[in-house]
């Protein structure tokens, strides 16, 4: 399933090119592995060191700050989304909210909310992400959605990513015009082994300007320009493209 979501990802690319990134990316995601549980034992100073914002970053957030608003911060599963999310409540003024899927298995469903909650940040399951919402928006937060899963294809926004039609999440979009919350685009660049650093930039400052599905056009051209720059740190073993457009 990699190698195939790769290979119509990428159709102009060699065989030899494919197994490439193939290689790169079976390494990257033992070392997910390993670095996720690793959360368990990390202080807070080295999951910053590991972890870092970059200035640009930091200085974004800490504007929202001082204007006393909230944002939402629109991610996908790139690098290792788990170390940005338990290390930006160590560096931001923001509290941060993940919105997630709650585990079937209730053991492990516990373990990662013990893992994404070390370091001060909370967690909103999917389908209280409204409601959650509205019940802390009298704080300065920021709530994170990894909107890069596989909606149900009736409930989507279709279009084109990675050379395939592709449905996408509205809530993204849907949350953040009716909150009038600006969206930060944030992803990761894996410096080396075990280091990343977090880049956040601005995608839309206003989001109620524009309609539901350019705001979501918006948010996948941004990620889709990241995955071709470093393809082999992005979450290949999901089923993407499971569905088909109607």
């Amino acid at each position: 399933m990699i190698e195939q979501n790769l290979r119509n990802s990428f159709p102009r690319k060699t065989d030899q090119e494919i197994n490439a990134i193939a290689r790169d990316f079976y390494k990257h995601f033992c070392d997910f592995f390993i670095e996720t549980i690793k959360m368990l034992t990390l202080s807070k100073k080295e999951v910053i060191k590991r972890c870092k914002m970059t200035p640009e970053t930091f200085a974004l957030y800490s504007a929202f700050a001082k204007q006393q608003k909230s944002v939402i911060i629109a991610m996908g599963h790139f690098g290792n989304w788990e170390w940005a999310c338990n290390s930006f409540n160590a560096q931001a003024d923001q509290q941060l909210f993940v919105i997630y899927h709650p585990l079937s298995n209730k053991y492990f469903d516990a373990l990662m909310h013990k893992l994404r909650t070390r370091n001060g940040s909370k967690l909103i399951a999917m389908k209280d992400t409204y409601r959650g919402m509205i019940a802390n928006k009298n704080g300065i937060n920021a709530t994170a959605f990894l909107s890069d899963q596989t909606p149900q294809p009736g409930h989507a926004y279709w279009t084109t990513f990675l050379n395939q039609d592709t449905p996408v999440f509205k809530g993204l979009a849907l949350i953040a015009k009716k909150m009038k919350l600006p969206i930060v685009f944030s992803t990761m660049k894996k410096v080396k082994r075990g280091y990343y650093e977090m880049v956040s930039e601005v995608l839309i400052e206003n989001p109620e300007d524009v309609d539901d599905d350019q705001l979501s056009e918006m948010y996948i051209r941004r990620l889709e320009q990241d995955i071709k720059r470093q393809p082999e740190i992005w979450l290949w073993s999901h089923k993407r493209w499971k569905h088909k457009r109607a």
